[in-house]
């Protein structure tokens, strides 16, 4: 999803469909930008700025904007037409050097925010690497994104829901996630075949000390991979790939019971199965 520059901004270039380009009507760009909430000297990290919409208003409260864009097209007319205190960069924020850039811009210790209407083909990635980059830097206080419904919902998802997953528990390491704002899609143009929703992620230091965050991660796909087996039989496979020791004797290591489903399990209790089979990994 991207959003597009009002009326005056020139010439419109025509939807490119293999970049997912969807833009937002402009009573729905009002509401996502009061959603997002800019304030004068905040600097926001803008992912899929397309033809600028919310670049315009962001820079208006005063904000200055490091924009990525992919389209070359139209990250050359948002260069043009872009103001002052308006950086725009022509990449994938999946490859750029986005730490290096964002130094470039405002030095090494300033708090940044993140804003988007990601593409929703690459709406899982794009989050994990913005997870990847606030481990390495700890700089960004929010991010505001527009994604597909459903991907929204498994971010927020919960302990004890059909939503919660990997996603959900991969985010809560770094964030409290909330879905701020859910829009049909009558809400874009052209309009895509989904819901879409506005998610907040408000970053803050992890609740839990994961030891081996690769272990963690794989771990938590697998459990998830086979989410209806009880506990023990979704761990099987993944405790037999790393240690000798059967599933039931690492349950009881981590003070779990064998026979729940991994989609009751909060982060505690993941980090503490994650570091019982760490313990024992041959």
């Amino acid at each position: 999803m991207t959003a597009e520059l009002g009326p005056g901004a020139g010439h419109r270039r025509p939807v490119r469909k293999r970049f997912g380009q969807h833009f937002l009507e402009p009573n729905w760009v009002r509401k996502v930008v009061a959603a997002i909430g800019p304030r004068p000297g905040e600097l926001f990290l803008e992912i899929g700025p397309g033809r600028g919409q919310l670049t315009t208003p962001l820079a208006a409260a005063g904000s200055r904007v490091v924009a990525i864009e992919i389209d070359r097209d139209l990250a050359g007319d948002l260069r043009q037409a872009a103001g002052v205190g308006v950086t725009v960069v022509t990449g994938n924020v999946l490859d750029e050097d986005v730490l290096a850039l964002l130094e470039s811009v405002s030095g090494s210790g300033e708090s940044m925010r993140v804003a988007g209407n990601l593409p929703y083909s690459l709406s899982s990635p794009i989050l994990f690497r913005l997870l990847e980059l606030q481990r390495a830097c700890g700089r960004f206080s929010d991010a505001t994104l527009m994604l597909q419904r459903e991907v929204a919902e498994r971010v927020a998802g919960r302990p004890g829901t059909r939503a919660y997953g990997p996603l959900a528990i991969l985010c809560e390491l770094s964030a409290d996630a909330s879905v701020v704002l859910r829009l049909p899609p009558g809400a874009f143009r052209p309009p895509p075949r989904v819901d879409s929703a506005l998610v907040r992620l408000s970053f803050r230091p992890p609740p839990v000390e994961i030891a081996d965050l690769g272990l963690f991660s794989d771990m938590v796909r697998a459990l998830f991979s086979q989410r209806r087996k009880t506990l023990a039989n979704a761990l099987r496979p993944f405790a037999a790939s790393l240690t000798d020791v059967a599933p039931r004797r690492l349950l009881e290591a981590a003070r779990l019971e064998a026979d729940v489903r991994a989609e009751t399990l909060d982060l505690r209790s993941l980090s503490r199965l994650a570091d019982a089979i760490g313990a024992e990994r041959r």
